[in-house]
């Protein structure tokens, strides 16, 4: 079996050991990196493999997975005027979350822990309890009241334990960051681990291999914990490093401005978040995040790609879900947000991809 790699933090530079539960900085509690700089294939010597995700294996941190539900390679279809969409919401669980979950539940399988701990707002809760159970590991996940019934539903139909955590998204992380201090638990964190961010990264080798050795001038990404973003990142940067492309794209981060921390962080120059923000009620519920715990790392990728923060309105991401639908694409509230900030003309002449991350039949229509 391949040696996994050591994680360290890039706050203070600690390395915690390959093999070892810890799921944050020992130091400052931070969110932890991998110490791994792969090389992609070549365009050529990709024709003929596995047709999910795990086709980019040199650039996966784990070997040839023993869990697959053929997660990845999903389809990309023009909207207008240069911008595609890349229909992620077709996955096993209806949403981009599992490039990420299964590389978690494969990190678990090696481990061995008793149980394993996620928290979310839904999708990567479901994902999460899809390939544990897929792996047949034990499998609790937290989330905040006020969670979408259907997600709910989803994540206790894979058969994982529900905890309803009274609060908003953020108390339902802290509740389980303390479960998951307990020994022989495997906090199968999104935020924390970096495991998943080399999971959401095979989005942008996928755009590059169908858009035949290239990738757009903007790639747009919600953010709220920041997971594709700075996946999108770690693959510019490998295709980059190995010659594959000859320029990075910019990217384009989108926020509810319900709630914005980083796209006022971005406004006010900042490094880091600025001031409290406060949760409030929004469409885009996945990404109403009020502190992301990589907000210094989301901040810094898209200021080195000659990127920009965008935030939509609740009239926007509700016309921009029934502008998708009338094309074909239900696609849940949070996933349309991309689609809201660029559809009246953002990128002007420059070519773009948006995700569409999760399904419509997750959260139903937007109305209000």
């Amino acid at each position: 079996m391949t040696p996994l790699p050591d994680c360290f933090c890039p706050v203070d530079g600690t390395r915690v050991p390959a093999g070892s539960l810890a799921w944050c900085c020992p130091v400052c509690r931070g969110p932890l990196d991998l110490d791994f700089a792969p090389t992609p294939a070549t365009l050529k010597s990709l024709a003929g493999r596995v047709n999910s995700l795990w086709r980019y294996a040199e650039c996966l941190p784990l070997a040839a997975p023993t869990i697959s539900l053929g997660e990845g390679r999903t389809p990309l279809v023009p909207l207008r005027d240069g911008i595609a969409a890349k229909l992620d919401f077709l996955m096993p669980t209806l949403s981009f979350k599992d490039r990420g979950a299964v590389l978690l539940a494969e990190l678990a399988l090696r481990l061995k822990p008793r149980q394993v701990l996620a928290d979310s707002s839904g999708n990567a809760g479901t994902a999460i309890a899809a390939y544990c159970a897929r792996a047949a590991l034990p499998c609790t996940v937290y989330v905040p009241e006020g969670t979408s019934p259907k997600k709910l539903e989803q994540i206790e139909a894979h058969g994982a334990r529900l905890r309803v955590v009274e609060g908003d998204r953020e108390a339902a992380a802290g509740a389980a960051r303390e479960a998951a201090d307990e020994e022989g638990v495997f906090y199968a964190s999104h935020v924390f681990n970096p495991y998943f961010l080399h999971g959401t990264k095979t989005y942008v080798h996928e755009l590059w291999e169908d858009l035949g050795g290239r990738l757009p001038d903007v790639l747009v990404v919600p953010v709220g914990n920041g997971t594709l973003l700075l996946g999108a990142a770690l693959a510019v940067a490998e295709l980059h490093s190995a010659g594959l492309i000859d320029r990075r794209p910019a990217l384009y981060a989108v926020q509810s401005a319900a709630v914005a921390p980083l796209a006022h962080a971005w406004s006010e120059g900042a490094d880091d978040l600025v001031g409290v923000t406060p949760m409030a009620p929004t469409f885009a519920e996945g990404i109403a995040i009020p502190r992301p715990a990589r907000a210094r790392q989301i901040l810094r990728a898209v200021r080195d790609s000659g990127g920009t923060f965008l935030t939509v309105t609740e009239d926007q991401i509700r016309h921009a879900q029934a502008d998708l639908a009338s094309q074909g694409l239900y696609v849940e509230s949070t996933g349309v947000a991309c689609w809201a900030a660029v559809r009246e003309g953002a990128l002007g002449e420059r070519s773009g991809v948006v995700p569409l991350c999760g399904a419509g039949v997750k959260t139903g229509l937007a109305r209000g």
